[in-house]
């Protein structure tokens, strides 16, 4: 038969798992004290662990949430498909919204704003240019000039301006300079002046391919350059038109150039600037609105989606409340709108003073001339010629005045062969 000790497991003994008042039974009184001592030691440090590591716990989880939450407003801006923006009141240091503002690409012909300002400040706006045959050797966008041409040097602003003319630029540079390189130097030399660090230009229109490699400037570097500009009242007066209208002062023949601009059709505080487009740069965008007592610039590089839907949302959110939340642009489409109809946020019967242009088949169209009134110019409208619905070869476009032909009524502008190259513009 089994003693105690056979028939039961062996047991380590260990005075922790004993309660209190059993420990106090077999331990002397030294013992006793030393115990408690050692208790109280080891309850508090376990208390101490507890409370740091609680501590740290929620710590780490600010921090988290924290980093969390500040991506995802960076997330949102990436989210929009432009490459490079920055939206912001004329004159307020405080930017409303921006994504790789310091990021060199091409502008393609928002270049053309430089070129511009540069022959606004040359004090020569009333001189001849006559028009060299290297400017009519350049890509569309063209007004279509023939070498020895005499075209006043703000003609060539606004063609250059409103239109996008390539032309145009280049016989401004050749004009003011005696030749594009040395043009180009002092648009450079500009350029420093006004802070633009992360820019360089090759051409005075935007090029970006070929011999003109290279030609780049940043979102912030061309709003730098924008508000520069807007300080002028010519250039204003310039940047705002839709249409652009001269004469030749040799032998008085019309040019007529619209504006690529859509966004004067499609939201109604619009004044201006310009458009830019090439394959390298994309859809290229600086617009102004300006409404109440709000002056608000948007410049938009390489814009992946309908710029000019973007734009009047950018504007709209300024304009109601004072900031823009890049979630909004969660759901934009891609390209550019082809509706030629007002922004969808408004009604054509609260705008009615700016109606939109309407294309339409038929033996005849009116290329509306709007004032920023409202009104159609009484001093200047073009008649196009449209033959069975399509675009004759040579449209020929006459200038009336107070409702009479005038002299050189039948002065030729240029040839569209069925369609506008989108090259540059």
């Amino acid at each position: 038969m089994l003693n105690h000790h056979q028939s039961c497991p062996l047991r380590t003994f260990n005075p922790f798992h004993m309660p209190d008042n059993m420990l106090h039974s077999v331990m002397p009184g030294k013992q006793k004290q030393a115990y408690r001592n050692s208790r109280r030691f080891f309850e508090g440090f376990l208390r101490s662990v507890i409370l740091s590591a609680l501590v740290a716990c929620i710590s780490l989880l600010a921090y988290t949430f924290g980093l969390r939450a500040e991506g995802f407003g960076d997330q949102e801006q990436l989210n929009i498909p432009i490459a490079s923006f920055i939206i912001k009141e004329k004159g307020s240091p405080k930017v409303l919204l921006e994504k790789d503002v310091d990021r060199p690409v091409s502008p393609a012909s928002l270049t053309k704003v430089m070129t511009c300002i540069m022959a606004i400040e040359s004090g020569r706006l009333d001189e001849d240019v006559v028009i060299p045959k290297e400017a009519t050797l350049v890509e569309p966008s063209k007004a279509g000039f023939t070498p020895g041409e005499r075209i006043k040097l703000v003609d060539l602003v606004k063609a250059a301006m409103v239109s996008s003319s390539n032309d145009a630029a280049f016989a401004i540079a050749i004009h003011l300079a005696g030749n594009v390189d040395t043009f180009v130097a002092f648009m450079n030399r500009k350029a420093k002046v006004l802070g633009m660090n992360n820019s360089r230009f090759t051409n005075p229109a935007g090029f970006d391919k070929g011999i003109y490699l290279g030609n780049h400037s940043s979102a912030g570097d061309l709003m730098r350059l924008t508000e520069y500009a807007v300080k002028n009242p010519v250039f204003n007066s310039i940047a705002r038109l839709e249409t652009a209208v001269f004469i030749e002062q040799s032998t008085h023949k019309l040019y007529s150039l619209r504006t690529h601009n859509k966004l004067l059709d499609k939201y109604p505080y619009t004044v201006g600037i310009k458009t830019g487009f090439t394959a390298r740069a994309g859809k290229c965008l600086i617009a102004r609105a300006v409404k109440d007592n709000k002056d608000v610039l948007l410049v938009m590089l390489n814009a992946k989606t309908d710029r000019w839907g973007v734009a009047a949302e950018m504007f709209d959110s300024v304009f109601t409340a004072g900031s823009i939340n890049p979630a909004m642009f969660a759901s934009l489409k891609h390209g550019d709108s082809v509706d030629t109809r007002p922004f969808v946020a408004y009604s054509r019967s609260r705008f009615h003073r700016y109606p939109a242009v309407t294309h339409r088949a038929g033996p005849m169209r009116r290329s509306h001339m709007y004032s920023r009134s409202g009104r159609i110019s009484s001093k200047h409208e073009v008649l196009v010629s449209r033959k069975n619905g399509k675009h004759a070869k040579h449209d020929t476009l006459a200038l009336r005045k107070n409702g009479k032909h005038s002299k050189h009524s039948n002065a030729v502008a240029f040839a569209r062969n069925g369609r506008r190259s989108k090259s540059n513009t």
